[in-house]
């Protein structure tokens, strides 16, 4: 072979060598990758492919699949009370994505999940279609129901929870949306989504869990826990050195109170009758780093709360003046919390202190319902002792029996709550947010279910709104939900 032949034929090798090296690289390296970009269209044609599994509340799903007219995409995604179950599903769109429960589970939902292996390779053997497993949640289904009608055409939210497992009982948000009604890539799909994507209500926004608020006085049990963990406070009848006017620390500017009776008043007074200036007080004598370290067990601060849908960080502020962490302590300021955050704290009082990892799928199971993984509860933190946790049930039980939280009371059930009103907006001239937090017992003492609930925006006067007049009832109606279910 002369010389040049030979340059020609070791040019060629090395290209074939290269073209081998290449090929191997995308299967072998980069297949994964591959195949699971968004840019890639046949991802999504496989991903409808076939009807995905369902999701599944009490043993009834609350999704399904239609097929597809004039599509590659031969199936599409149904719900059954879209607007009732959306803050938990989410939505799976041909054309718009996935999120949520639809999207974090989607491996299951489709039947593509390495644990689904066996299944699929049988289903090649014996013919059978192809389908997705379930996955089935921890929801409550008349709990959600009450509390998607209590709150009507209000704004807000409502996160429900079983104190003794974290187990999420309730999760709603208003207003809502249907999933189904863009669940498809057609041009009414499109419109149906522009509307809501560019709605000023947010209908797409989880408020439970991605939305923070000021929790105004309803805070103030988180300030209650950190001054008996502190020593600040013992006994929860003994007065206060809480002076009337109580002025901010280093300022002038007086802790101005809505109530009567607040000099001096006793740490359980205080919470009956939601004195600011005690609680104010009580939270600078805690001081800024002791209350942060007592919120950072209740689960602020934490940007990894995961139910599997990841929680927005509630917030208690870690480098704020005297004066912010004293108007912090009464859920002003800086301080903000979903409703799922303050769901947990209720819980971890309810729960004598200690609080459970909040979650809302039980368990996945395989097309033919075998379970391929069940949840197991997981013990989160513990933010108070039991002995501490006992006497704010007591002062949140005498909220609800002689203070400000009478609209949520149960007959003949225990039932222990904190009313909360957030002023917001410069100069607080917004409407304020209206809160209540409670839990209820069992006649063994022990509690199913520890809620809570926010109003942004109702169509009440600015002076009617309150968390006894607007989110009490709400709780009242889940809490009763519960034990009614509990007891079927």
């Amino acid at each position: 072979m002369n010389k040049p032949l030979r340059r020609i034929s070791i040019f060629c090798g090395l290209l074939i060598l290269a073209l081998l090296v290449r090929t191997n690289w995308l299967q072998y390296v980069e297949a994964a990758d591959l195949s699971t970009r968004k840019e890639n269209r046949r991802v999504q044609i496989a991903q409808y492919a076939t009807e995905r599994g369902n999701i599944i509340v009490q043993g009834n799903p609350i999704t399904g699949s239609a097929t597809t007219d004039g599509s590659d995409y031969k199936y599409k995604r149904t719900y059954a009370d879209g607007p009732l179950w959306s803050p938990v599903t989410g939505y799976a769109s041909q054309a718009f994505g996935s999120t949520q429960l639809e999207s974090l589970e989607d491996q299951i939902l489709t039947g593509n999940d390495d644990r689904l292996f066996f299944d699929r390779t049988i289903g090649m053997f014996t013919g059978e279609k192809r389908a997705g497993g379930n996955v089935v949640t921890t929801l409550n289904a008349a709990a959600q129901k009450a509390a998607f009608e209590k709150l009507g055409e209000k704004k807000g939210a409502v996160a429900a929870i079983d104190p003794r497992t974290g187990a999420i009982l309730a999760l709603v948000s208003t207003p809502s949306y249907d999933p189904s009604a863009f669940a498809g890539n057609s041009k009414a799909d499109e419109k149906a989504w522009v509307a809501l994507k560019d709605s000023e209500d947010k209908n797409l926004v989880n408020r439970a869990l991605r939305e923070t608020y000021p929790p105004g006085s309803t805070f103030k049990v988180v300030t209650a826990a950190a001054a008996l963990e502190n020593n600040v406070v013992s006994d929860i009848n003994a007065p206060t050195d809480t002076p009337e006017p109580y002025l901010l620390p280093d300022t002038k500017t007086p802790m101005v109170n809505h109530a009567n009776g607040c000099e001096k008043a006793s740490l359980n007074e205080a919470l009956r009758v939601s004195c600011n200036s005690v609680f104010a007080n009580m939270g600078a004598k805690v001081g800024r780093d002791n209350m942060v370290k007592t919120a950072e067990k209740f689960g602020f601060n934490n940007d990894k709360i995961d139910t599997p849908v990841r929680a927005f960080a509630s917030v208690y502020d870690k480098t704020m003046d005297k004066p912010g962490n004293a108007l912090s302590s009464i859920g002003q300021f800086n301080t903000a919390a979903t409703p799922l955050q303050m769901a947990m704290v209720t819980a971890a009082i309810a729960n004598d202190g200690k609080l459970m990892k909040p979650y809302m799928v039980d368990q996945l199971e395989s097309p033919n319902l075998d379970v391929i993984e069940k949840h197991e509860p997981q013990e989160m933190s513990r933010p108070v002792s039991a002995a501490n946790a006992q006497k704010i049930q007591q002062m949140m039980v005498n909220v609800v029996e002689n203070g400000t939280g009478t609209t949520a009371r149960i007959k003949g059930t225990v039932v222990g709550g904190k009313t909360g009103t957030a002023q917001h907006g410069e100069g607080n001239k917004k409407r304020p947010y209206a809160w209540f937090i409670s839990y209820a017992e069992n006649p063994d003492g022990s509690s199913p279910i520890a809620v809570a609930v926010v109003i942004e925006d109702s169509s009440a006067d600015r002076e009617d709104i309150s968390g006894s007049g607007l989110a009490a009832p709400v709780a009242k109606a889940v809490m009763e939900a519960v034990l009614k279910s509990n007891k079927g």
